[in-house]
């Protein structure tokens, strides 16, 4: 099973020695690093580069970062960080009352600053992450119920994507029946022996359909595998 998967940090900083010195401090840290230095377009740049974070000072030319946290939560939900000069106690509270997510003050410590980034991160990706999963050409996405194969795709129903995850994670395994029932009911409903031969039987048919065939195997008085 291969999961790759590269956060993207944009560095909103107008002092070029402290934004280059940012960037290959995050890079030796594992993370791709864009920078601003157009500070005309700003916003739309930010947008348009689909990054997972912003490191965002608030001293800037033409707009200051408040007016740039403000503008940005009014379009998307990326994580914020201000890491600024500035250490004035209102500032770091308008700052997270416009939106943003952390607020450190220069000169920052290393390994702190590197602690909450990765922290921020994970905290805030940390499902799509997880639910997303690829096998021998297929990709499972938990999150937008759908898989693919060859460039094919087909959406499934919530208990079947959460079947059939349940599958890959414990891939090369055999999975008891009962133990399947368990976790997509947990007890909360009564579903008996056959409520899970449907999800199987309907899962195989939508499989073969983008050309997945003999993916779950019945293991005949055991349960399933993939």
């Amino acid at each position: 099973m291969k999961r790759t998967f590269m956060f993207k940090i944009i560095i909103v900083e107008d002092d070029k020695e402290i934004r280059e010195e940012l960037k290959i401090l995050l890079e030796n840290s594992g993370y791709e690093v864009q920078i601003i230095s157009d500070f005309e377009h700003i916003i739309e740049k930010i947008i348009e580069e689909q990054v997972h974070l912003i490191l965002l000072d608030i001293n800037l030319p033409n707009k200051d970062g408040f007016e740039i946290c403000s503008k940005i939560r009014a379009k998307s939900k990326v994580p914020i960080i201000f890491v600024t000069s500035r250490n004035n106690s209102m500032d770091e509270l308008k700052g997270i009352m416009l939106g943003g997510d952390d607020y450190i003050e220069k000169p920052y410590n290393v390994p702190i600053l590197l602690a909450r980034i990765k922290n921020l991160l994970n905290r805030t990706y940390l499902e799509e992450r997880e639910s997303k999963i690829e096998y021998k050409g297929i990709t499972l996405e938990v999150l937008k119920s759908k898989i693919t194969y060859n460039k094919k795709e087909i959406e499934l129903t919530k208990t079947e994507i959460k079947t059939l995850h349940y599958l890959f994670k414990n891939k090369d395994k055999i999975i008891p029946r009962a133990d399947i029932i368990d976790f997509l009911w947990d007890n909360e409903v009564y579903a008996d022996d056959n409520s899970l031969s449907v999800i199987i039987t309907r899962l195989r048919e939508k499989l073969k359909e983008i050309g997945i065939e003999n993916l779950i195997e019945t293991k005949r008085g055991q349960g399933y595998k993939i």
